[in-house]
């Protein structure tokens, strides 16, 4: 529908809508931001060769527009509060305001919209939506106190996130669910450290840029296809599964940085509890990661011992096994690097 040019001027727009609400030093400033970022991602989403795409568009944009109209009422009534002092319970003004930014990001119990919309995308747009667009509602969130409602969907997003994904075949509506379950880990980091909430957030959106830049090169689907068409390669098996591993943060890979900071911090205040809860749909997670290639392992059919020259005269591919090698060997190099230093 739109030509490159146009797409890139839309990724502009979107960025410069973040940016806006990130540097806001007023609630309005940040909901105009939210908006500016909602209407360019909306174009991005149509594509003329998925017609999924348009239905699509249209829950992201419900949806967000409910969470926009209820933040802006929110906002409303703070500024009622502080102009014409109104008796209205800040607290219960706060909790609203969370409540729609929760929305936004897709973080449970507000997560309804978010695995059935992904469905209809394509995988570079999943990635966005995935990554890009959970920054502004994240940092405003970090602006909030309320503990109790934090809490609440820190448990819900880990626990949803891992029971969600067991029963799914489509890769998009797991790869939601294993998004918000690492969702429900940055909110928990958010009560410790920003700059920790950053490395997680970076870590996440690498590993899956990693995985979902190979379903893109292949155009996978389902899991169907993961074990129908493997490549042909016994190496990329390995490859993919340790990449799984690794977004799941099974030591030694890349993916188990962010969770040992989480759960070091968590232990530093003593949220032992919370620790468990996260360890124990984090394991949840990597059991539906291991079964998606287990399939792949134990089917017999011809196959090549190593890749074929065809399937790497691609420079998508070469990325793709660059940036596999630092998903595997990353804690690895750090740990050495620390060692050298």
């Amino acid at each position: 529908m739109f030509n490159n040019s146009s797409k890139i001027l839309f990724v502009m727009i979107m960025v410069l809508g973040t940016m806006i609400t990130v540097t806001s030093n007023s609630w309005l400033g940040t909901w105009m931001g939210l908006e500016i970022n909602l209407l360019s991602f909306i174009p991005l989403m149509s594509d003329n060769n998925n017609l999924m795409s348009t239905e699509s568009a249209l829950k992201y944009f419900l949806t967000q527009a409910l969470a926009s109209t209820v933040l802006l009422f929110s906002i409303i009534l703070l500024m009622l509060k502080n102009n014409i002092n109104i008796e209205i319970n800040t607290h219960y003004i706060s909790m609203i305001l969370m409540s729609s930014l929760l929305m936004k990001s897709g973080a449970a119990p507000f997560h309804f919209w978010f695995p059935n919309m992904i469905e209809g995308l394509t995988w570079m747009n999943s990635l966005l939506l995935m990554t890009w667009q959970k920054i502004s509602p994240l940092v405003l969130i970090s602006y909030l106190n309320i503990k109790t409602l934090l809490m609440m969907s820190i448990i819900f997003s880990v626990i949803i996130g891992a029971l969600g994904g067991m029963n799914q075949t489509s890769l998009r509506k797991l790869m939601a669910f294993s998004s918000i379950n690492h969702l429900g880990w940055m909110l928990a980091t958010l009560n410790i450290s920003e700059s920790i909430w950053m490395i997680y957030f970076f870590f996440y959106s690498f590993l899956s840029f990693t995985l979902i830049l190979m379903f893109n090169i292949f155009k996978i689907f389902h899991i169907n296809q993961i074990f129908s068409i493997f490549f042909g390669s016994k190496i990329l098996k390995y490859i993919l599964l340790m990449n799984f591993m690794s977004l799941g943060g099974l030591p030694p890979f890349l993916g188990f940085i962010p969770k040992w900071l989480v759960i070091q911090q968590l232990s530093f205040n003593s949220q032992f509890l919370m620790v468990v809860i996260l360890t124990i749909s984090t394991l949840i997670t990597l059991f539906f990661y291991l079964r998606i290639c287990y399939s792949a392992f134990m089917l017999n059919y011809y196959e090549n011992n190593w890749m074929m020259n065809t399937q790497i005269n691609n420079s998508k591919m070469y990325i793709y096994l660059l940036l596999s090698f630092f998903s595997i060997m990353g804690l690895l190099m750090i740990s050495l690097i620390f060692y050298m230093l």
